[in-house]
Order: C-alpha cells, then sequence, then structure tokens
C-alpha cells in the first residue's frame, strides 16, 4: 500500500475540541511511546499526569489495526493529556507505515498549532517516522532497556544508538541504566523510580479490601505489576509447591506468557490488571510483598517502581537480587534479598514473623525524600532551560532554521537551534 496524500489521512478528536493555545515560553510535549496510556499506570503516566498541569502534552501510541481511511485518533485524558492513537488499516506495508505515521504526526502539529515543542522519546522504534522534524529540544527518556525484553526488534540497538547521538538531553529510570549509557551521552541524568507516598500509603488505614481478595485466606504474599518474561515463574511455582498454606496474589496484567504457568497451583490467585486507585486496597491485604524478578536480559537494568509503593504502604518486602533493589534498598535493610526457593522462602517466613521495631521509620525516613513531583520538577528545569536557551537568538533577531538535511544529522555534539515543525 502506498502512502496516502495527508489529506487523506483524518485527524479526530475524539470527544474533545481542538486544543487551547499553549501557554507563553512554555514547550509542547510531545511524546513517542511504545507503552499505551491506559495500560499499568507507571513512570510515563506519573511524569506527564504532572507536566500537563503546566503545558500540552500530546502522547502518541503505537499504531492500532483498523479498517478504513488511516487516521490519528485524539482524545483528551482526564488529567489533561491528549491521548493520539494511530489507526491503520492491516495491509499496510511495512515501509509506509513510517510514511503514514509521520504524515498523521505533521497533521497533529498543524491541528495543535505547536510551534515550539519538544519530542521526548520512551522508544527508539519512534525514529523512523520523526527524522526530518524540527523540535526545539530531544529528549529521550531510557526507563527500560528495551533491547532485553522478549520480541524486541532487531533494529532497536541500531536505533537506540542513533537516538543517542540526536537526543540533547537523556533521562535514565534507575542507577544501572544510568551507569550503562553515562558515557554515550554528554548530558545524562539520573531519576530513578519515585512514588506518590500520599497514594500508596493509604494501605496503612485499613481500607475496605476488595471483594475478589476478601475470599483468599492469609497469609498472603503479593505482587502488582506486568506479568511478563522478567518474572522468575519457576521461583514463584516452587514458592507455591513448598507452602501450600500460602496464598500469592498476583494483581495485573500478563503479556508475553502463558497465564497456565502460574495457575498450576491453586494457592495462586490473578485477579488480572486493576487501576490504579484500587491499588492500595489491594497491598493493604497482603502480609508480604513480592518483588519475584529472573535474572535475564530483561531484568539487568530495571529498577521496579513497585519497591518504593510497597514499602510506602508499609508492606514487608522479599526480592530476588535485582541490582538497583539491592544497592540501596537491600544495603539500607529496607527489602529482604533471596533468589533460590529455599532462600526465599525463609525470608518471607522471617518477614511473616514481623519487622524489625524501626523497621517503618527507617521505611519513611528514606521514602521521603523521594516523590513524582520533584521528579518532574527537575526534569521540567532541565528542559525549559534548555529550550529559553534555544529561544533567546530568536529574541534578537531573525536565525535561519536548518534544512532537511542539518535536521536529519545527529545533535549531540553541536547543538543546533530548532522547532517543532516538519521540514519535509
Amino acid at each position: 500500500m502506498s502512502q496516502p496524500p495527508s489529506s487523506d489521512i483524518r485527524i479526530e478528536w475524539a470527544g474533545t475540541r481542538r486544543p487551547h493555545a499553549a501557554a507563553p515560553g512554555v514547550p509542547d510535549l510531545i511524546c513517542l511511546s511504545h507503552l499505551r496510556w491506559r495500560f499499568v499506570f507507571q513512570r510515563p503516566q506519573h511524569l506527564m499526569t504532572r507536566a500537563a498541569r503546566t503545558r500540552r502534552v500530546f502522547f502518541v501510541e503505537e499504531p492500532v489495526e483498523s479498517g478504513g481511511t488511516p487516521r490519528l485518533v485524539i482524545e483528551r485524558d482526564a488529567s489533561g493529556v491528549y491521548v493520539a492513537v494511530p489507526h491503520l488499516p492491516p495491509d499496510v506495508a511495512s515501509e509506509s507505515r513510517a510514511r503514514i505515521q509521520r504524515a498523521m504526526l505533521e497533521r497533529l502539529i498543524a491541528d495543535a498549532g505547536i510551534a515550539n515543542g519538544v519530542f521526548w522519546y520512551w522508544t527508539p522504534m519512534a525514529l523512523p517516522f520523526t527524522r526530518g522534524f524540527d523540535p526545539i529540544a530531544v529528549v529521550f527518556d531510557c526507563m527500560d532497556h528495551l533491547a532485553g525484553f522478549a520480541y524486541a526488534p532487531r533494529e532497536l540497538v541500531d536505533l537506540e544508538r542513533d537516538l543517542l547521538s540526536r537526543a540533547d538531553l537523556v533521562f535514565t529510570g534507575g542507577r544501572s541504566l544510568y551507569e550503562s549509557r553515562r558515557d554515550q551521552h554528554p548530558d545524562v541524568h539520573l531519576f530513578p523510580s519515585s512514588v506518590d507516598v500520599a497514594h500508596f500509603a493509604r494501605a496503612r488505614t485499613g481500607l475496605p479490601e476488595p471483594a475478589d481478595q476478601q475470599r483468599i485466606p492469609r497469609p498472603r504474599l503479593g505482587y502488582c505489576g506486568v506479568i511478563d518474561e522478567r518474572m522468575d515463574l519457576e521461583l514463584i511455582d516452587g514458592l507455591a509447591a513448598r507452602r501450600p498454606d500460602w496464598q500469592i496474589v498476583l494483581v495485573g496484567p500478563t503479556a508475553k506468557i502463558d497465564p497456565a504457568q502460574l495457575r498450576r497451583r491453586p494457592n495462586v490467585h490473578l485477579p488480572g490488571q486493576r487501576a490504579y486507585a484500587e491499588l492500595p486496597a489491594y497491598l493493604g491485604g497482603w502480609d508480604v510483598a513480592l518483588l519475584p524478578f529472573a535474572h535475564n536480559d530483561a531484568t539487568r537494568f530495571i529498577s521496579p517502581t513497585k519497591t518504593p509503593e510497597y514499602l510506602a504502604a508499609g508492606r514487608p518486602v522479599v526480592s530476588t537480587s535485582i541490582r538497583d533493589v539491592v544497592s540501596p534498598y537491600g544495603e539500607l535493610g529496607l527489602v529482604r534479598i533471596a533468589d533460590t526457593v529455599d532462600a526465599f522462602t525463609a525470608a518471607v517466613e522471617v518477614a511473616l514473623a514481623g519487622p524489625a521495631p524501626d523497621w517503618l521509620a527507617r521505611v519513611d525516613a528514606f521514602i521521603s525524600g523521594l516523590s513524582w513531583d520533584r521528579t518532574w520538577d527537575r526534569m521540567a528545569a532541565l528542559i525549559d532551560a534548555l529550550v529559553a536557551a534555544r529561544l533567546a537568538p530568536a529574541r534578537r533577531g531573525p536565525r535561519v532554521l536548518p534544512s532537511v538535511a542539518a535536521a536529519d544529522r545527529p545533535r549531540a555534539a553541536g547543538r543546533t537551534p530548532s522547532r517543532a515543525r516538519s521540514r519535509a
């Protein structure tokens, strides 16, 4: 299928009018994500709901297959974020997808009146359809080592290298990622997983238990998050077999694994995905929280957001020896670390016996320094300072925007002032 002309690509502002004008001097964010906005509420949602309080945020998802004319469907989330979902016919050839997505992005920029926009990448896979645009700045929020995930595209490594050469700012979601990327770019910043303490601390207040969890006997060992290839399924199965009186509750969507692998034991429960607002009520009914991650390429650099969330909920935590959990949480005695079925069982038994008298005070002292609000404020300060510097020459007089060829060249070594518009 050849690329349709831009005029044949529909833009649908579903249930909302075209967005209001951008705030003076505040750049729009155009986010390019591999995650769905309405999937698990995690780092992108935490950051962009905060960003949307002061600026326009356009969250562009990966395409979904849909019949009819290619169209970009945009809905305004309750947070104020504009969620844009490309709809492509199933018969679109792979070489045409990037051209169609590029045309959609051009239409979005024109329809929304984006003059000075920042491209914020969560996935290098967005590069093929964003090359040639001229954003005021480029941010790469490297929240995961995506090349290590199951079914990662072969071109991902090369595209990430390209993105690192083009980015103005690189943020990393954990210390391991920071250490692996800090020599690959001149401006890398560590922004590890944070937590909404007040939200999860509600688990300590005796919230009414969800109906589906009330029926599960105690003691309960719980996990919340995506259940995928990062989980140590053998460890979970071994733990369930070793202690059939313990109930293991795994709250979250299943992806890239067969759920039947987890349903072999009557004491393993999979309630499915639950809304972020519901999580404190589930955590409040657990006796121990689990981080049962495998050691593989997908977990080599992870920094689980749920670690501080569990602690804010006041739950004792047992984790496998994931590097960004061992340091700092294990080293500070806030989380118990174990890898084998025997060691993990023993660690859970100790946790069930009750924490040390000062454990909760030490937890609260540590997590008091964590806040998604502060994380976003620091990120925004870096972005806004960069944008202000880029716009300053324009206030002194006219300047020449880079040509298409110049816009397509790597930018990390030599920054060029730029605007978020297509250089088609």
